[in-house]
């Protein structure tokens, strides 16, 4: 007996062709993923290395400072009572303390003299005392000069509270952290302070590249030489930066 052969019916067709539409989609879903998966990979480290913003570009893998080597005597016996002490400023990247930013100064400062072959300055806890005062002064009162608003200029600052220097001088500098600023020596330039050790190297470069205050630093002047110097500094509130230097030639 013959067999019989029975046609597929309409109904049938349609389940087969569903069938393979559904297999065929998720086909496509799948390679679209792998493709926006791959993609991704390909495309990020562009943005996470490098992000710029506006005119400032930041490093967005900012490391936080590194240790300092300790300046000297943070607690001499003479200290400028208007001596306002530790301030601090948080960052996204640390909390910059006022005394890691005066240890960074002092050490940068020395590592400049030494480029130039002269010998590192000695660390002299009551003039940064004298220091720290005009910054934190600086700040309080609003204004930015060596002659304070009652006329009393570095060394009247420093003999008000002791007397042991034949020759003094002094270096300020202001800045900011986490706002856009000048880079020193290249005004078209900008960049953001975010840790102690950046901002301490930022006021140096100030310094370095202003001709009467490399002078101060690098003793090209007709005065004595220093022995020893102190660093203070003073972190306001809105993230400005006020950082005195005060040079001293022992008697």
């Amino acid at each position: 007996m013959a067999g019989r052969h029975t046609a597929p019916s309409d109904g049938d067709d349609r389940d087969d062709r569903a069938l393979l539409g559904s297999v065929v989609r998720f086909l496509v879903a799948v390679l679209l993923l792998c493709a926006i998966v791959l993609g991704s990979f390909l495309i990020a480290p562009q943005f996470v290395d490098d992000v710029e913003i506006g005119d400032v570009e930041i490093d967005s893998r900012s490391n936080p400072s590194s240790e300092p080597p300790p300046a000297g005597e943070r607690n001499p016996d003479v200290t400028d009572p208007a001596d306002p002490g530790v301030s601090t400023y948080d960052t996204d990247v640390e909390t910059v303390s006022s005394d890691t930013v005066e240890d960074f100064v002092h050490a940068e400062v020395n590592d400049r003299r030494a480029e130039h072959g002269l010998d590192p300055l000695e660390w002299d806890g009551t003039v940064a005392s004298v220091s720290r005062a005009h910054s934190g002064d600086m700040a309080d009162r609003e204004y930015f000069s060596h002659t304070n608003p009652d006329g009393e200029g570095p060394y009247d600052r420093f003999t008000a509270v002791d007397d042991y220097c034949q020759g003094y001088g002094e270096n300020i500098a202001l800045t900011w952290l986490d706002r856009p600023v000048e880079r020193p020596g290249d005004e078209d330039d900008v960049t953001e302070y975010e840790t102690a050790e950046a901002v301490a190297t930022g006021l140096v470069d100030q310094w370095m590249n202003s001709t009467d205050h490399r002078a101060a630093i690098l003793e090209e002047h007709d005065s004595y030489g220093w022995d020893r110097a102190g660093v203070g500094v003073y972190v306001a509130d809105d993230g400005a930066v006020y950082a005195s230097q005060n040079f001293c030639h022992e008697w």
